[in-house]
């Protein structure tokens, strides 16, 4: 039996590693999420016209709030974090309200902090029932969530791997070959090599990849000497929160949706790390996930939930203790404070996180795959199940305008893959398994 199939199958057992490798793979996941948590206040930055001095304070906002819910969600404090390796950031689910919202008279910045401030009051209030929703969540349910997490996150690899959407030659062959080098040098340290090695195989592969694209010019340093050495972030830094009510509905509604997100993405974790994820786990996430986003209106940031792209690298190192994602969150703290530092791992080519990317995020779908064989998806209607959650989870990936003429307020659902797959998965699951009556409720996989 091979390494990696003894890493699939071995017992998972909560563990510290030695120092360095410790250091090593915590330092993988925040080059993962690090993109991911610097776009969202890049794109909200943008929309309300602030100048680069301001864009770069709210990431430093950013990564500071990111790295304290991190260590919650990990660690855990009093009712709040699920004690699991998941990584924190600003969501993506909020971006296309609060660009709305930086545009309108009156609201700007300290409108969206407010919105945001009361959004996770909102959703401190609404945990302890949200919860419940676990025993929504069977086998074939989760199976076919877990896929099209895995499947959405595909494009966003693609587009690294083309060499990212600012540039004007995307697919160029150099963008090709460097991600095409960094998933190369994965798969074969994968193959031919164990233990250390293996754990660390994805910061190996950016490591090389980088030093590849910089070999070709793709690093792109200029402005480094300009960021301060230190930085401190402060609370209202923009001016006091406004609390107005059509932001804060929309914002609301985007709590609501990252709750159905991160249920699901919580539900994976524990099918990858051994750990069944019960209501009291449950709520403790989703407490952890509102407190970041009350906390982070405070700290002029913005929606905070949990990375499905850190789930994959979690699958793909075989490394599933909550203290690598611990000292993770240290490291964004510490890069928040030092922005000279945050701006070297900024400076990482898309094309290298194209490459590790589409290993990982293949691994989420391929973990989906593997749930959904607890449940008995020979039963044409389950297939049924699967084929439309997962085609219908696909939609806003592939052609992101196609809900464009439904009401505005829906446009976090709609712009969500896996917040429609997650909709559809448990409404057919209802219809099909659970109204069905008590023989069909078997072929669920509940009782598995």
């Amino acid at each position: 039996m091979n390494d990696v199939t003894e890493r699939q199958t071995a017992p998972v057992k909560e563990k510290r590693l030695p120092l360095l490798q410790m250091l090593l793979v915590s330092f993988q996941h925040v080059l993962l999420m690090y993109g991911g948590a610097v776009a969202v206040p890049l794109i909200v930055g943008q929309a309300a016209g602030l100048s680069r001095e301001e864009i770069a304070f709210l990431i430093n906002a950013d990564l500071l709030v990111a790295g304290i819910a991190t260590l919650v969600q990990s660690m855990g404090i009093g009712p709040m974090g699920i004690r699991m390796p998941v990584m924190m950031g600003a969501s993506f689910a909020a971006v296309s309200s609060m660009v709305v919202m930086a545009g309108m008279p009156g609201v700007g910045m300290t409108g969206i902090f407010g919105a945001t401030i009361a959004a996770g009051l909102f959703g401190l209030l609404i945990a302890p029932f949200v919860c419940k929703i676990v025993r929504l969540f069977p086998p074939l349910v989760t199976g076919t969530v877990i896929t099209a997490i895995g499947l959405s996150l595909f494009p966003v690899a693609v587009n690294w791997a083309g060499g990212g959407s600012g540039t004007g030659q995307f697919g160029a062959l150099p963008y090709l070959g460097v991600a095409a080098a960094v998933l190369a040098v994965i798969l074969l340290i994968n193959q031919f090599m164990r233990g250390f090695w293996v754990n660390v195989s994805v910061l190996v592969g950016m490591a090389l990849g980088y030093v590849l694209a910089g070999s070709l010019g793709m690093v792109d340093l200029s402005g480094i000497s300009a960021a301060p050495a230190f930085q401190v972030v402060t609370p209202n830094h923009f001016g006091a929160p406004q609390f107005l009510l059509a932001p804060i509905l929309s914002m609301c509604l985007v709590v609501v949706i990252i709750f159905v997100e991160s249920a699901g993405m919580f539900l994976a974790l524990g099918k990858i790390t051994g750990q069944e994820v019960d209501p009291k786990q449950l709520r403790r996430g989703l407490l952890c996930d509102a407190g970041a986003t009350f906390l982070a209106g405070f700290m002029n940031t913005f929606t905070h939930s949990s990375f499905a792209q850190n789930i994959g690298l979690v699958q793909m190192t075989g490394v599933r203790s909550r203290y690598v994602t611990a000292i993770a969150g240290l490291f964004l703290i510490s890069l928040s404070l030092l922005p000279k530092a945050a701006f070297m791992v900024a400076s990482i080519p898309a094309a290298v996180l194209g490459g590790a990317g589409i290993a990982m995020f293949g691994m989420v779908a391929a973990t989906g795959i593997k749930i959904l064989q607890e449940a008995d998806i020979g039963d044409r209607r389950n297939q049924l199940l699967v084929a439309v959650s997962i085609g219908l989870g696909m939609v806003p990936v592939v052609r992101p305008e196609f809900f464009a003429h439904l009401p505005h307020w829906m446009e976090p659902i709609t712009h969500s893959g896996i917040a429609v797959a997650t909709i559809s998965a448990v409404s057919l699951n209802l219809l099909f398994n659970v109204l069905g009556g008590p023989e069909r409720h078997a072929l669920t996989g509940a009782n598995h």
